[in-house]
């Protein structure tokens, strides 16, 4: 074999080689790509009853998890669950300790970037109470101008963004739902999106705010149907319906979230009472400021 050949030849071998090596290399990382973990958890405290237990609602994107339980005597306490898997539990002040009563998160957003978390307490008298917890575990509670004091109404956080601002709903003396954002200074503006119903139960549901401070939820209409709306961080209100959405009592459009750049998602209930999804993009004109990165102090 000439020294030309061979070196070819050893080329050839040593190509072959670092391709097996690749593909190997690639087959691995993939089997490692497609493996996940489960980790379960239970607050301390937790009832172990049927229907007691762990309630987690929100993951932020430090890891940290927000939730509630409830204990073996149907009463509620709030928890967040740090990264580590370290579970503080907390009681907002004022909250009652009858069955169902207690500390309650909010939903799906109820905690932001920085560990801010938002909910809402029962008291004694079964009114409901809005609250917000800091990193640091100092509690403030309040409630929404125009908010009931009867059992059963009262002031209902659901979410919180990265610039503290809080979204939710509260019902009034007469069970009317009316939605509401509190500013980090504890500034609240009413939510009301027209042709919202004003009998009892109807009105205005918001669902969750994003980072750039848009708002989205439901309304329920005088004659008990749901509708979809959208209010920007100028105040900005837009309403809509699914097109297959039904039209009867307990039908319509009911948005669950939505994302920084503007998209919606939720749900609708069409005429013969089945449940779709939906996903709606953001129109081109949006009105407000795009989405940026919002640092506060915690």
């Amino acid at each position: 074999m000439s020294h030309i050949t061979a070196s070819r030849f050893c080329s050839s071998v040593l190509r072959k080689r670092s391709l097996v090596l690749t593909l190997m290399l690639g087959l691995c990382l993939s089997a490692t790509a497609r493996e996940s973990t489960i980790i379960t958890f239970d607050a301390p405290g937790a009832g172990t009853s049927a229907g007691q237990g762990t309630l987690p609602f929100s993951i932020n994107p430090r890891g940290a998890i927000a939730g509630f339980y409830m204990d073996k005597n149907n009463v509620n306490h709030g928890f967040v669950r740090a990264p580590d898997g370290d579970i503080t539990t907390f009681d907002a002040p004022g909250a009652g300790t009858g069955a169902f009563q207690g500390t309650m998160t909010g939903f799906i957003d109820c905690i932001n970037q920085k560990g801010a978390m938002t909910g809402y307490l029962i008291d004694a008298s079964n009114l409901y109470h809005g609250y917000v917890r800091a990193p640091d575990g100092n509690i403030t509670s309040f409630d929404a101008p125009g908010a009931g004091t009867g059992a059963g109404q009262g002031t209902r956080p659901a979410g919180i963004n990265a610039a503290k601002m809080i979204e939710g709903d509260y019902f009034d003396a007469s069970n009317v739902s009316h939605g509401f954002v509190r500013d980090a200074h504890g500034y609240i503006i009413n939510v009301d999106v027209p042709g919202a119903g004003t009998g009892a139960f109807q009105g205005t549901y918001p669902s969750t705010i994003n980072t750039r401070g848009d708002i989205v939820g439901q309304y329920v209409d005088a004659g008990d149907v749901n509708h979809g709306f959208l209010r920007t961080k100028r105040g900005h209100i837009t309403t809509f319906d699914v097109s297959s959405a039904g039209s009867g009592s307990g039908q319509g459009t009911i948005p669950n979230s939505n994302d920084p750049e503007g998209e919606i998602t939720g749900y609708y209930v069409d005429a013969s009472g089945v449940l779709h999804g939906f996903l709606r993009t953001p129109e081109a004109d949006h009105d407000d400021e795009a989405p940026e990165e919002i640092d506060t102090p915690d």
